[in-house]
């Protein structure tokens, strides 16, 4: 990057805001995928401002510009594979204002979603949605690639609680879209436009974001199942009886033994599947005759055991293992790639039997593990990066993988996003008229081309 430019950029944020070294572009350069490729500079900014003379400055100059937040995507969009700058918004992490009586709260995009959950919590509100990064990624992020996690098969995903957007635009005007209110039909939905574009649009900088109250009761269960194929039924027959449950996740026999010989937790080995199991409510008699009702249908359809958490300690057991399966894989192979593909949720159980096939067949290891309350599965692929049969075979299988979604009537992401690594099944995927108005509105808004290049939509 020319020397001028790196002069106009530390005038911009400061010269501590700007970074340029080999060890510090490295450090910028990857994501939560095995992707890498180091940018030109990267670029800390603190104000919407100062964001919008970077991208004015990028503009002019043809720079390529990748907003990051703290890089733990599962799909390559924050890799910088051309180049420019990397504009990293942890520097904007504030709660801006805190509006207990209408509830809501306006937010800098770079907060780490566990932080802000923290905060309002304190106040007896609640932002339910919940990715299981959520103590490493921001909310910008979350709201990049519109994420879930598993409380949003009962309170729905990130973008069901954005009311506003501030947005740099790639020519660095700034819009202000959505407010206070909790209706507004006037114009078009812009927030929601924004959200899920991958850093394709624009750079969000700002947030406001809809809370609830807190639920006073919480019970946990955990179910489990001699027969992975009874674990994926029971899940269709818990919804099918008219119980939404907060969450419904499903980890498979690969996970629970990767979980128990990196934690120790006590989980069962002898088990094909187990299930995770989450009610809420603020009546103590309602929520505890709803798991009940759910741990009856459990043994209806195969459960050995059914165990309802005594305790906020066993409660946080159980999640601590649900979170903690993405690093556990690491003990069983050195690499994985994580998918999220949905299927409609009468689909389950042949989606879970297609992926255990598709490790069988092809002799590498599949954790299947996730949301399957809401269809959201995350078959993960263990292999070795450094042995090349082993890569190639990963990449027939993740093929293999979005083919199984696609053919059962779901869809490549539920929570991902689209990235880089699965442009090459968007087609396949998504009418060809609305990848037609897609990439049309990308031109609108991005002519030059600048902002994410080669992410989210096939160019």
């Amino acid at each position: 990057m020319e020397e001028k430019t790196v002069k106009e950029l530390k005038k911009i944020v400061g010269r501590d805001g700007v970074l340029h070294t080999p060890e510090d572009l490295a450090v910028y350069g990857y994501d939560g995928t095995f992707e890498d490729s180091s940018p030109d500079i990267v670029v800390l900014p603190e104000t919407t401002e100062q964001v919008s003379r970077i991208l004015q400055l990028a503009g002019r100059e043809r720079i390529p510009v990748v907003t990051r937040g703290m890089g733990s995507g599962m799909a390559g969009a924050s890799v910088p594979y051309r180049g420019g700058i990397v504009l990293t918004m942890t520097r904007m992490n504030r709660i801006i204002e805190l509006d207990e009586e209408n509830g809501m709260v306006l937010v800098e995009s770079g907060i780490i979603t566990a932080e802000l959950q923290a905060e309002v919590e304190k106040k007896g509100l609640y932002y339910p949605p919940d990715p299981s990064s959520n103590r490493q990624s921001t909310i910008g992020g979350n709201i990049a690639c519109n994420a879930g996690g598993p409380r949003c098969l009962k309170y729905g995903v990130t973008g069901d609680y954005v009311l506003g957007l501030t947005v740099v635009l790639p020519d660095g005007r700034i819009l202000k879209t959505g407010g206070k209110t909790i209706k507004d039909v006037v114009g078009y939905d812009l927030k929601s436009l924004f959200t899920g574009s991958e850093g394709t649009l624009g750079v969000i900088t700002e947030a406001r974001l809809k809370l609830i109250a807190k639920p006073d009761v919480i019970h946990t269960a955990s179910a489990e199942f001699p027969s992975l194929n009874d674990a994926s039924r029971t899940v269709n027959a818990i919804l099918s009886a008219g119980i939404v449950p907060v969450t419904l996740e499903l980890i498979d026999d690969t996970a629970i033994a990767c979980i128990e010989e990196a934690m120790s937790l006590g989980l069962p080995r002898d088990v094909e599947a187990m299930l995770i199991i989450e009610t809420d409510g603020s009546d103590k008699d309602s929520v505890a005759r709803e798991i009940e009702r759910i741990g009856a249908i459990c043994k209806e359809n195969g459960a050995r055991t059914v165990t309802v958490a005594k305790d906020e300690d066993e409660r946080n057991n159980l999640w601590k293992a649900r979170r903690s399966i993405a690093p556990s894989l690491a003990r069983m192979s050195p690499n994985k790639l994580g998918e999220d593909i949905t299927v409609p949720r009468n689909a389950i159980p042949e989606a879970v039997r297609r992926l255990k096939d598709i490790s069988a067949r092809h002799g590498l290891p599949i954790a299947v593990f996730g949301h399957a309350g809401d269809g959201n599965l995350h078959p993960n692929v263990l292999f070795d990066l450094r042995n090349p049969d082993e890569r190639a075979t990963m990449e027939k299988m993740i093929a293999e993988i979005f083919e199984t979604a696609l053919d059962l009537g779901g869809t490549l992401s539920g929570e991902h996003g689209i990235g880089s690594l699965k442009l090459p099944f968007m087609e396949r995927a998504v009418d060809a008229v609305s990848l037609d108005v897609q990439k049309s509105i990308r031109n609108l808004l991005d002519p030059l081309g600048i902002m994410n290049p080669g992410k989210a939509l096939p160019e």
